[in-house]
């Protein structure tokens, strides 16, 4: 059984930040376990731009990105294991996992950060009739496949969702020399960011079809084509709005599923809303001593918002580690509930402990439909002491509010966030 202070499960953006957060704030010994054969995660293969304005004041490719805080790493002598696979989680911060040099093997920390990512929906979650031809790929494994394998998937594409991926791979494909016939989207407002819709699908001339889904996939060997029709407000296709397209190539971009199978193994309470763990203040999750951050805990649009969350659940692990014989139920005070209500669909954190709660506290959220000239509106118990106007809200951009500790007290039994739309 080896021992470490910290455990990172997880090498990609989060991962990364948290590691250089806990070394530089005390913790002496932890690893990070990574499944790939490189650190970075998913950045390796987003090779486009717009990484990094937030973190470091100019625009870089992911790769680039990703880089910097490798090199961080390397230079804090931290150290981390390639190819390695994380197997199994326990209650009591035991960590499980194997490689082709070592085996199987164990770990005992002091604290665990999981960084794990997010895995993207697959076909079988969308109930979409047809045979199972090639040809049909997820908007991500596209993405790996034409950045890094140099392999085109197809010539003649249609997309399904309106992810950033698949917004992003529109036009990736489209630069490559496919043709991307269109895409289509389930809801009536996309769900990438405005910013990718205009320089991804507009400049390009790409059609995006808003409460729209494929309806049948053509082709036994080979994608052939689709059929997409027109769906009503409940999502049920609406009959005689069928159309055909032909294609040899259908990418899904239909949603990202938090990977959080080593927290059920370790008993975390997890979001019905989000499908990441349940976190206080700090980050940290129902288990003591587990901590979350980047897109195993919530999706983020921007991965510089990853890396400031991840940053913050270094620091506190690392304080945990140094404080963890003063950290008894006794001592963390009270314990206020944040309360997602009036179109917002969840908050992060989820509940305060109001004793260990810095002076301010960044809380993310996300709206749960399109929001024009609305106010968000934040409740210390009945008093409020937020009340901001936003010209637009929309699912796939997230919104932060900050919480001060001096708008809280013993006596708050709830924080509420909720929008408030403008009366005409």
């Amino acid at each position: 059984m080896q021992e470490y202070d910290l455990v990172i499960i997880g090498g990609g953006p989060a991962g990364l930040a948290a590691a250089e957060a806990a070394k530089k704030s005390g913790a002496c010994s932890l690893v990070i376990l990574e499944r790939d054969r490189e650190l970075g995660g998913i950045l390796n293969q987003c090779i486009h731009n717009g990484f990094g304005l937030h973190s470091f004041g100019e625009e870089l490719t992911g790769p680039e990105y990703a880089k910097r805080y490798i090199d961080r790493i390397r230079d804090l002598k931290i150290e981390y294991m390639l190819a390695t696979m994380v197997m199994d989680l326990s209650e009591d911060r035991v960590v499980t996992a194997m490689n082709s040099e070592n085996g199987v093997f164990s770990i005992r920390a002091k604290a665990v950060i999981l960084a794990m990512g997010c895995r993207e929906r697959p076909r079988g979650a969308l109930n979409i009739p047809g045979y199972r031809p090639a040809g049909i790929y997820s908007a991500g494994t596209a993405q790996r496949l034409v950045n890094i394998e140099g392999l085109m998937p197809g010539r003649e594409v249609v997309i399904l969702g309106s992810g950033d991926i698949g917004l992003i791979m529109a036009r990736r494909m489209t630069l490559e020399g496919a043709k991307v016939k269109v895409v289509a989207e389930l809801m009536p407002y996309s769900g990438g960011l405005k910013r990718n819709i205009v320089q991804c699908l507009d400049d390009f001339g790409i059609p995006l079809l808003l409460s729209h889904t494929v309806v049948d996939i053509h082709g036994k060997n080979r994608v052939e084509g689709v059929t997409l029709a027109a769906v009503d407000e409940k999502g049920k296709p609406i009959p005689g709005t069928e159309e055909f397209y032909s294609c040899d190539t259908l990418l899904l971009s239909v949603g990202l599923i938090p990977e959080n199978e080593l927290s059920r193994e370790a008993g975390i309470a997890l979001s019905a809303v989000t499908g990441g763990p349940l976190v206080n203040e700090s980050l940290e999750t129902s288990v003591p001593g587990i901590f979350a951050c980047g897109n195993v805990l919530h999706v983020h649009d921007l991965v510089d918002f990853v890396s400031e969350e991840a940053a913050t659940a270094g620091k506190n692990a690392a304080a945990f580690i140094a404080e963890e014989t003063l950290r008894s139920a006794g001592e963390q005070g009270p314990v206020i509930p944040l309360l997602a209500e009036g179109g917002v669909r969840y908050t992060v954190p989820s509940c305060i402990h109001l004793l260990r709660m810095p002076e301010e506290l960044k809380v993310r959220f996300r709206v749960g439909a399109v929001y024009k000239n609305a106010y968000i509106n934040v409740f210390a118990g009945k008093e409020r002491v937020i009340r901001r106007k936003k010209m637009v809200m929309a699912p796939g951009e997230m919104e932060e509010i900050t919480l001060k500790k001096e708008w809280l007290s013993e006596k708050t039994d709830t924080i509420t966030v909720t929008i408030e739309e403008e009366e005409i």
